[in-house]
């Protein structure tokens, strides 16, 4: 599966789990509003006072699941990055294109928004005989490997 193949199938979905763990190691989920580059990193936004927000700042391992409206599904691992200065300016451009009504949550008391670079993605898609299954990871900075995957 080509990385413009994830963009787009990553693309047509506005909303994702995001999985995170708290100090205590206990795994956490919220859905969020997700948007994409086409690096493949991830925008969403947030309060401070969350817990995927506090969960982030003692421990920025990310991972979502994207697409649960049939059995074809992006299972995505990553790094989470508060935002700030210019790379805020220049991500949040990317997620009011998404979400027209972001800008009216920046009067929000500790809004704040964050970018996951992947690390590996995991594409499913179990509506064909034999099911499609990809995996793609972030081998370094500007490059990717892909390959199938069993079950």
């Amino acid at each position: 599966m080509l990385k413009d193949e994830l963009y787009d199938f990553i693309s047509r979905h506005k909303l994702a789990v995001l999985a995170t763990a708290a100090a205590d190691g206990a795994p956490q989920a919220a859905l969020v509003g997700i948007a994409v580059t086409p690096e493949l990193e991830l925008v969403f936004d947030t309060v401070r006072s969350t817990r995927k927000a506090r969960n982030l700042s003692e421990n920025p391992a990310a991972a979502f699941v994207i697409g649960c409206i049939d059995e074809t599904t992006c299972q995505y691992e990553g790094v989470a990055q508060e935002l700030s200065g210019d790379d805020l300016a220049k991500y949040k451009q990317i997620y009011f294109a998404a979400f027209p009504d972001g800008p009216a949550r920046e009067a929000w008391a500790g809004i704040t928004y964050y970018v996951v670079r992947p690390r590996w993605i995991r594409f499913s898609d179990f509506t064909q005989s034999p099911p499609r299954i990809k995996e793609w990871t972030q081998v370094t900075p500007g490059t990717s490997a892909e390959a199938d995957a069993a079950g």
